[in-house]
């Protein structure tokens, strides 16, 4: 059975989603792979991007710089071409690192994302500098707009004098290409979606964590994916593991999670990866890929219902815990 069909059963099984709207964005369409890694479209930017995204944090973890730096170069090196980064990961040293990473024509060879916590057209305009030094870099591929998490956010990207005007500013400079946002919570996202259509503004991207338990619990994929492609706006996944909890737990492999995230329409599954016995799992991941059927859907649903509907395994969703911008509100002044 192709591929195609199988994300439409799958699709099917999960429910709540407009299939419609995903087969008339040819979202459908078959993975292209090259060696072990799968691409995808991002959206309606036309752009082609790993499936698999290397997630920023994580480069930031190790002791050494050096490990940090093997990671992404070993990434590239084997097919991802998509890195995530933030203006706050470790206070700046994730993008330091990735910017180091990136020297020696590796910055040529990925699609290079990071995200900035601004609430004012002064501070997006400042962040988005310090990105581009840090990164070592005279363009970003993706800005976006970090942590979209509370109600009034979306108000304060669209406001006078807001985040959106200097990004508008830095795109005619030509020092970011395309605009996005992420955050913990669907309720926020929606509203996002909405004011973007009252302003006639469409987004490029958003990033939402993505992984099975979500499936059945305040579920971005329910409530906010249908959305996304019906607009042609690329999903970004993020979390597929929970950040580590679903596998610590024995709720599900770290494989099998990444399966999941893969199987929904997400043009990428950033993934947290701080060594190398991670980036080999990831690669695994996506060299065994098939768009779950839906009786492995079903089996997987059933067996991780009860650890979903606690929501304990998702803190990003119901605390602040995972929330930087609540405890260091001084990043948005």
């Amino acid at each position: 059975m192709p591929d195609n069909v199988r994300r439409r059963d799958f699709l099917d099984t999960l429910g709540g989603i407009s299939l419609a709207a995903y087969m008339a964005k040819g979202l459908f369409a078959a993975d292209e792979r090259s060696g072990d890694m799968i691409y995808r479209k991002l959206g309606k930017t036309g752009e082609r991007v790993s499936a698999i995204g290397l997630g920023g944090h994580h480069i930031g973890r190790p002791r050494e710089e050096k490990d940090g730096i093997r990671i992404v170069r070993a990434a590239i090196d084997r097919g991802i071409n998509f890195m995530d980064n933030c203006w706050d990961y470790h206070n700046g040293k994730s993008e330091v690192w990735m910017g180091h990473a990136l020297r020696d024509g590796y910055r040529q060879k990925v699609f290079l994302m990071t995200k900035f916590d601004g609430r004012t057209g002064a501070s997006t305009a400042k962040q988005i500098d310090e990105c581009l030094q840090r990164l070592e870099t005279d363009r970003i591929d993706l800005m976006q707009y970090h942590e979209n998490i509370r109600l009034e956010d979306p108000d304060r990207f669209f406001a006078a004098g807001g985040p959106l005007e200097a990004l508008l500013a830095a795109k005619k400079a030509g020092k970011i290409r395309y605009i996005g946002f992420t955050g913990h919570k669907p309720m926020v996202h929606l509203r996002m979606l909405e004011e973007a259509q009252a302003h006639n503004f469409h987004f490029d991207s958003a990033q939402m964590p993505l992984n099975i338990l979500d499936a059945q619990f305040r579920s971005f994929a329910h409530q906010v994916v249908p959305k996304l492609v019906d607009q042609g706006v690329a999903v970004l996944g993020m979390k597929p593991l929970a950040n580590g909890a679903i596998p610590q737990a024995n709720i599900a492999s770290a494989v099998e999670c990444l399966h999941y995230s893969l199987s929904l329409p997400t043009s990428v599954v950033i993934h947290g990866i701080p060594d190398m016995k991670g980036l080999d799992q990831a690669f695994e991941a996506a060299r065994t890929f098939k768009p779950l059927t839906e009786s492995q859907l079903s089996a997987l649903l059933s067996r991780t219902r009860t650890a979903a509907l606690s929501g304990k395994y998702e803190g990003f969703k119901t605390s602040t815990q995972f929330d930087g911008t609540a405890h260091n509100p001084q990043w948005m002044a």
